[in-house]
């Protein structure tokens, strides 16, 4: 496993040179025909933003003590039904492990279990225990609520976002 450090330098090295993997979307359109963020999140499919955000958002890529806080501040920024649509989310992927809202909600310390009266702050514990401990429901999520990442800024978050936009906006 690179170091972050390394996993920096290769992001950056990528991009530098241009690094442009291609992905067909179901209509056979290049991903790389996206005019901006919000077009890749309305027009590309969920396998696509699956597989991009699965190879840039894991703990062994960016820690989670670097992307806590950045998770915190996105949810925050993002509108309150998006935030809802995320809590629900990951409800339903881990009651799926077998991890009932119920007992989140004591485990985390949240201040509901029902997604609609979630504040921001109860989202974001949610959030950032999926991506520490469930990563892939962390990324399927992602892929469903693309909406939160066009709020992280941390420059390693960053990184892994210039990977994701350098393989489907591609050099123009």
């Amino acid at each position: 496993m690179p170091s972050s450090n390394e996993y920096k330098r290769q992001i950056m090295n990528d991009l530098a040179g241009g690094d442009t993997d291609s992905l067909d979307n179901s209509s056979g359109t290049p991903t790389n025909e996206y005019e901006n963020f919000d077009d890749f999140a309305q027009r590309s499919s969920r396998e696509e933003r699956r597989s991009l955000f699965g190879r840039a958002f894991h703990p062994d890529r960016i820690p989670s003590n670097q992307m806590e806080p950045e998770l915190q501040k996105a949810i925050s920024q993002i509108k309150p039904n998006e935030r809802d649509d995320v809590a629900r989310d990951f409800f339903k992927h881990l009651k799926s492990r077998g991890l009932s809202d119920r007992d989140l909600e004591k485990q985390l310390g949240l201040s509901t279990h029902h997604a609609s009266r979630m504040s921001a702050d109860d989202v974001s514990k949610l959030t950032a225990f999926a991506y520490h401990n469930h990563p892939d429901i962390f990324q399927d999520v992602l892929a469903d609520q693309p909406a939160m990442l066009k709020f992280l800024s941390n420059p390693m978050v960053g990184a892994a976002l210039g990977a994701v936009a350098a393989k489907w906006l591609g050099r123009r």
